[in-house]
């Protein structure tokens, strides 16, 4: 077959034929989860060029940064590109008369890209893209291993440079696709300086706990944002949580289901928040005081007491015995395996007869100065005896 020297024909031809479709490789198992495995693939109708990339699913997003990798990959942009009727890219139609999706046409405008619409039921002008796939399932995908998505985009573009570029171009047998291709891709427009934003942005709130929910995970979040109108930012790996402009958390991106996605400060800051509330409860100056009656609590739940009564239980032995005699008792108890309240009164009692710490309860006499100089003379035991015996005597003569 002849060569194609025309660069102006081939300019011209440039400009129509770049289409694009997804193709569906079943599904992969993450954790818990099933994901839809699909390929963005971009055929250059001219040099048969193939850009390829798997995503886990066929959402907006991954579409348009289907063609943000594409076009990184070609190191341009063409003007024009060819779509079948996908929702992401027609958003409505009525005859011959086409709405794009608005997205899409953001992505155009920074590109500066034509996009057109395959006429209905005319599956021939997207013929080489549909080709493309059959022959990614063939020559690629078919008993192919991998471990991630993204070990199996390594291997698709180390597949697609060393095999698939490798093949006879249709043009010329004289040359390959990347021969082909080479020729074609100086007629490709310059990129811009930045890349199109395709993060997905979305409002968000976390009414109760510190998470907020996203495509069937919690991610964390500070517990200071809970309650609050936040804004999520998904890439393809990463999720950001934004309060305003400012960012409040981030997290490398989840595809399990129902899994939580912790950041350890999120949860430090957490329990530091229960601690100061804590602090508030009627048991606290207990905790303060004797910081191992957490564990002596426990152990009493555990053996299915009540962990109120127990409380105010030991709160009337702080106030009787003291902060110290009270971490004595408690240590020993738990020393001894015996982590109860009637145990920590035992020990309290004995310390006292043993005389280690007597108690000597104060009498308060400030309303009544009067008695502090009151002094009642002792009277001798048997002035009581002599009283009892007159009682008795009394009784005898009684029963004459």
């Amino acid at each position: 077959m002849a060569a194609r020297d025309d660069a102006g024909q081939l300019a011209n031809r440039s400009c129509f034929t770049y289409a694009l479709d997804w193709a569906s490789f079943g599904s992969v198992t993450i954790g818990a989860a099933r994901r839809a495995l699909s390929a963005f693939v971009l055929t250059l109708t001219f040099s048969r060029w193939i850009f390829l990339r798997f995503f886990l699913d066929q959402s907006l997003e991954n579409f348009l940064r289907g063609h943000v990798y594409a076009f990184a990959d070609l190191q341009g942009s063409p003007r024009h590109l060819l779509y079948d009727n996908l929702r992401a890219a027609v958003a409505q139609r009525h005859g011959s008369a086409v709405r794009f999706n608005t997205r899409l046409l953001e992505l155009a405008s920074h590109y500066h890209f034509a996009p057109r619409a395959c006429a209905p039921a005319r599956g021939s002008e997207k013929g080489a893209v549909e080709r493309s796939v059959r022959y990614i399932r063939d020559s690629f995908f078919a008993a192919r291993s991998f471990t991630t998505i993204d070990d199996l985009n390594r291997q698709a573009l180390s597949w697609r440079d060393e095999i698939a570029s490798a093949r006879r171009w249709i043009g010329d047998d004289r040359k390959t696709v990347a021969d082909a291709f080479r020729e074609e891709a100086v007629h490709l427009l310059p990129l811009p300086e930045h890349p199109f934003e395709t993060d997905l942005v979305t409002p968000i709130r976390s009414d109760k706990t510190i998470y907020v929910r996203f495509d069937l995970n919690d991610y964390s979040i500070p517990p200071e944002a809970v309650g609050r109108p936040l804004t999520l930012v998904a890439s393809e790996h990463r999720v950001r949580i934004l309060d305003g402009t400012a960012e409040v958390a981030r997290h490398a991106r989840c595809y399990d289901r129902h899994h939580k996605v912790d950041d350890p400060a999120h949860i430090q800051a957490l329990l530091a928040e229960k601690q100061r509330a804590h602090g508030s409860t009627p048991n606290s100056r207990l905790i303060g005081a004797v910081p191992k009656t957490e564990t002596l609590l426990e152990a009493c739940f555990k053996r299915g007491e009540s962990v109120s009564a127990v409380t105010q239980k030991l709160l009337l032995l702080l106030d009787d015995y003291g902060a110290f005699e009270l971490r004595v008792a408690v240590d020993e108890a738990l020393a001894r395996g015996t982590p109860h309240v009637g145990s920590i009164v035992f020990l309290l009692a004995r310390r006292r007869r043993v005389g280690q710490r007597r108690l000597t309860p104060t009498v308060d006499l400030s309303r009544r100065p009067d008695l502090k100089d009151l002094y009642v003379k002792p009277h001798s035991p048997e002035t009581y005896d002599e009283l009892t015996r007159r009682d008795d005597d009394d009784s005898d003569d009684d029963s004459d």
